[in-house]
């Protein structure tokens, strides 16, 4: 218990670094067979700092992954990002995500997502998700 809330403590500290000026602040759910809400920061229209946090299990089974992605193709509709992160808790390891974000509406801050995110580890898993994201 002790190691999971050091590693905890880890992982919001360098989430709340991140934080810088120019920032927008988004919340977004991944549906998947390992599910999770996310808290984000986006910032100077390039990065995508993510806090994510396991959903649909036991407490005591939630898992925390931290993500930094950078978004390479931006429009009005659709932003296309790919990063590099960890996971702490259930299936820990290297998280790899690459996905886009679509802003179909005329106001830009409700939208959906797709995201294709291998966990590389001993017996590596490919997490396949799809969810909404609301931008602040």
């Amino acid at each position: 218990m002790y190691k999971i809330t050091l590693k905890c403590i880890l992982v919001l500290s360098i989430f709340f670094i991140s934080i810088k000026s120019f920032a927008q602040l988004g919340v977004s759910f991944h549906q998947s067979n390992l599910p999770f809400v996310g808290i984000s920061y986006e910032i100077n229209n390039k990065f995508l700092p993510e806090l994510r946090i396991g959903a649909d299990n036991y407490i005591e089974d939630t898992s925390l992954e931290f993500a930094v992605n950078y978004i390479f193709k931006r429009n009005e509709i659709v932003n296309i990002y790919a990063g590099v992160g960890g996971r702490i808790g259930s299936l820990e390891g290297i998280v790899v995500p690459v996905g886009l974000n679509i802003y179909p509406f005329e106001k830009k801050n409700f939208g959906f997502q797709i995201e294709l995110a291998p966990i590389l580890r001993e017996s590596s898993v490919l997490r396949g998700s799809g969810g909404i994201r609301y931008r602040f």
